[in-house]
């Protein structure tokens, strides 16, 4: 086994020989090549050093399983029952760039390949400063020969920026811990307004629920209206014009928060019959079950986000570039190292985590 010589010190060389600087770049390479080979040679390229394959691989995946660890154990310690000599004022997780104002929350689950376990899902959470701007003068459609009004152009433009993430091969209550430390990472306990825009599913509800109550939950709109597409291009004919008129009579109802409307037209059309499919047998149930969550009228009269677009960006960004490649699928634990790793550097804070890493565990 080698030994650590003085020079090495002098050197700040670690024991894999490796500077901290030379692994912070490789790292980051690792990060956004699309393989560790190809990071290999963009390291090369870039520093004028050779590195291999293998190499880069140890120092990615090294790095990013002395973070896993150090979340596992923030998230444990941010969810853990109180304890003797807390205070309210007490954090658990030191604040970075904490949301002002009004925040989102959006979560969402995404598939990549895990070697000897097949497909498995990573769940995402994507945590966003909400800004609220007034409607456009000049609508883009008007620019356009064929462009047609939007139900949007009266409102007021919603922008989400400074986004940040969490992403794991984790259950859903594993997650929750996850997702509540990076909450109070982000401050969302001190904001004036927080929403949470996701698909429906009970899942995400119920741990959000729970993690942040305050929360106003919306049923991504794009998820709703896409379910009532489905009904009518399955039962009015695709492409119809007695689907179309439909769908865009029921899109009205929805878009003003007449959800009992929409349930009762849904029940007329008699889906409840085997030869649908379940997405359409169950539409009158996942809008009356959702009700309070599809009022848009409300949600948009207050500023809030109705669409989840920053979750699934998220999901490509930081799980699919990188981690849905061709090949045998990952190792869950190195898979969970890498995501660890990606989180932090999409959510633009690499640098610090990386010094925070090159220090002794607390």
């Amino acid at each position: 086994m080698r030994g650590f010589f003085p020079l090495d010190r002098k050197l700040r060389l670690r024991s894999d020989h490796w500077s901290e600087g030379a692994a912070r770049v490789a790292t980051r390479m690792a990060l956004r090549a699309p393989s560790f080979q190809k990071a290999a040679e963009d390291y090369t390229d870039a520093v004028g050093s050779s590195i291999s394959r293998m190499s880069v691989w140890r120092i990615a995946t090294g790095a990013g399983q002395v973070l896993a660890r150090r979340k596992k154990v923030e998230a444990q310690r941010a969810s853990a029952p109180a304890q003797r000599g807390e205070t309210p004022r007490t954090r658990r997780v030191e604040e970075e760039r904490p949301i002002q104002g009004q925040g989102n929350i959006s979560t969402d689950g995404t598939m990549i390949l895990i070697r000897e376990e097949g497909w498995k899902e990573v769940k995402v959470g994507a945590f966003s400063q909400v800004e609220t701007l007034p409607p456009r003068p000049h609508p883009k459609w008007a620019d356009r020969a064929e462009g047609q009004p939007s139900r949007r152009d009266n409102d007021p433009r919603v922008k989400l920026s400074q986004h940040s993430y969490v992403a794991g091969l984790w259950e859903a209550d594993e997650f929750a811990k996850y997702q509540y430390a990076e909450g109070l990472r982000r401050g969302l306990e001190q904001v004036e307004k927080l929403s949470s825009v996701n698909d429906g599913a009970l899942w995400i509800e119920r741990i959000t629920f729970t993690n942040f109550p305050q929360a106003t939950q919306i049923v991504d709109w794009a998820h709703a209206s896409g379910r009532l597409h489905t009904v009518a291009k399955a039962v009015l004919g695709e492409g119809s014009a007695r689907s179309t008129q439909w769908v865009e009579a029921r899109l009205d109802k929805l878009w003003d928060g007449q959800v009992e409307k929409v349930v009762k037209a849904l029940r007329a059309l008699g889906l409840d019959q085997d030869k649908w499919p379940d997405e359409v047998r169950q539409a009158p149930g996942y809008f009356e079950t959702n009700m309070e969550r599809m009022r848009y009228n409300q949600f948009r009269a207050a500023g809030y986000p109705i669409g989840s677009g920053t979750v699934e960006s998220g999901a490509k960004n930081v799980v699919h570039l990188r981690m849905r490649r061709p090949g045998r699928g990952w190792n869950r634990q190195y898979a969970n190292a890498m995501l660890a790793l990606l989180s932090e550097y999409h959510s633009d804070r690499f640098d610090q985590t990386w010094f925070h890493l090159c220090q002794p565990a607390a």
